[in-house]
């Protein structure tokens, strides 16, 4: 994005940056990044999202929005709950600790303090989540900052291309369940859990450059230096990026070579991360033997 945390970039890539911090370019340089797959009766376009934004960023235009005009079908990560808390709820009951050990005692001393002095300064109750595994705070505490930094959910790229594909009578589909994609941290092993949260607590003064710098690059339609970032941080935690980034990517190359069989025009939206460097989405489709274009303004 030195660069935050490699288990807090890990996760921020997989779910999309998770968002960025930074100030808002102005409208007319924000072009973010496109591609396409084709063939004889098909058109798939690959666009990556950023989960939360602050108001003034205006990238719903130009060649991003021709493109989603001009598809039949939406297709997302997952397709949220409309109700914020069942999202909340199936959280919940997947974080909490089956074998009764408090979040507290898997911690250290060192980040124990902390990671209880992270949680306070955001107003949010460590004792509470000392019922949860690790993974529960982890994600809580890469959302908080944003959240106090004003950006906001409503502003995410897929609620918004979800509500113009709603208005304009679209289908809108989803490559994982809510509850796959929660469980692809529910399903870490406990030592990794741990590490993800010490190194989200770590990060967290740094958060703002380095997911501003991030949000830049996707402002600009610069893939490549999104990669560069992202790689520099993975290398460290393979076995993470193999969960959140390169098996999902697979599973999502093989689905869209699968949805060339269909005809018609399809606009997949999918986090920021997955679609630049090393075992992108495009990666993994070249190896299936299907080609994938840069859409230019």
């Amino acid at each position: 994005m030195k660069m935050i945390p490699a288990l807090l970039r890990a996760l921020s890539a997989a779910l999309l940056l998770v968002g960025g911090v930074a100030q808002a370019r102005p409208a007319n340089t924000t072009t973010p990044a496109l591609w396409q797959v084709k063939d004889a009766d098909t058109t798939i376009y690959l666009f990556g999202t950023v989960h939360v934004m602050k108001p003034g960023i205006d990238w719903f235009d130009g060649t991003v929005k021709r493109a989603f005009d001009g598809s039949d079908q939406l297709v997302l990560e997952i397709i949220e709950p409309d109700d914020p808390s069942q999202l909340g709820a199936t959280m919940s009951t997947m974080a909490l600790a089956k074998d009764g050990v408090k979040l507290s005692d898997r911690l250290n001393d060192k980040a124990r303090t902390a990671y209880q002095a992270a949680m306070e300064s955001y107003g949010l109750p460590w004792q509470t989540f000392d019922m949860f595994n690790p993974w529960m705070a982890g994600m809580i505490l890469s959302v908080a900052p944003l959240e106090r930094l004003g950006y906001r959910n409503d502003l995410g790229a897929e609620k918004i291309l979800r509500s113009a594909a709603q208005a304009a009578g679209k289908k809108v589909d989803a490559l994982e369940t809510v509850e796959q994609q929660v469980g692809f941290f529910a399903e870490l092993p406990m030592a990794q859990q741990v590490q993800f949260l010490n190194a989200t607590v770590d990060g967290l003064p740094d958060m703002e450059k380095e997911f501003g710098d991030l949000l830049t690059y996707w402002q600009a339609g610069q893939p490549d230096k999104l990669a560069k970032a992202m790689n520099e941080s993975l290398e460290a935690t393979p076995e993470l990026a193999q969960v959140l980034l390169t098996d999902r990517n697979a599973n999502w190359a093989r689905w869209i070579k699968a949805r060339l069989e269909q005809p018609g025009t399809v606009f997949v939206a999918v986090g920021a991360g997955h679609l630049a460097g090393k075992n992108s989405v495009q990666e993994q489709l070249k190896a299936l033997g299907v080609v994938t274009h840069r859409v230019k303004e």
